[in-house]
C-alpha cells in the first residue's frame, strides 16, 4: 500500500454521470501530477454503459493532467470484484462518491456501500460532491 490514501486509489464509476461527478470530487482531494487512480467499472449486464463510463472518466482526467488506469470488469458480485481489483492493483484504498439514496436506507438494505465496508481489507472513502 502507499503512503495517502488517495495516490492510488480504486474508483469505481457506474455510468458516464457517475464519472462526471466522481472526477469533479476525486481532482478537488489529490494532486493530479502524483495520484494515480485505478478507475474500475463492473459490468453486471451493460458492457456499452460501463465503456462509455470508462471514455468520460478518461476524457475528463485527460484534462485535468491525471494519469488513470481504467478497468471494465465482468462481476455479478460487484463488491467481491472491487475488493480482488484493489488488492490486485494494490491500491491505496476504495474511493467512490454517493450515488444518492439514502446511507440510513443502504446500511438496512446491505447495499455496495455497506458490504464494501464489511468486506474490504482496503479503506473505503466516500467522497463529497458538489
Amino acid at each position: 500500500m502507499t503512503d495517502s490514501l488517495l495516490d492510488r486509489p480504486l474508483v469505481p464509476i457506474a455510468d458516464e454521470s457517475d464519472a462526471e461527478a466522481t472526477h469533479a470530487a476525486l481532482v478537488d482531494h489529490v494532486e493530479p501530477a502524483t495520484a494515480r487512480p485505478v478507475v474500475i467499472h463492473v459490468v453486471d449486464t451493460d458492457r456499452q454503459r460501463g465503456t462509455d463510463a470508462i471514455e468520460r472518466f478518461e476524457s475528463l482526467a485527460a484534462t485535468s493532467g491525471l494519469t488513470v488506469e481504467t478497468y471494465l470488469k465482468d462481476g455479478t458480485e460487484i463488491t467481491d470484484t472491487l475488493c480482488h481489483t484493489a488488492e490486485e492493483v494494490d491500491a491505496s484504498a476504495i474511493v467512490f462518491c454517493s450515488r444518492g439514496g439514502s446511507a440510513w436506507f443502504d446500511l438496512l438494505a446491505g447495499g455496495v456501500r455497506t458490504s464494501l465496508i464489511a468486506k474490504s481489507d482496503y479503506p473505503v472513502v466516500m467522497l463529497p460532491t458538489a
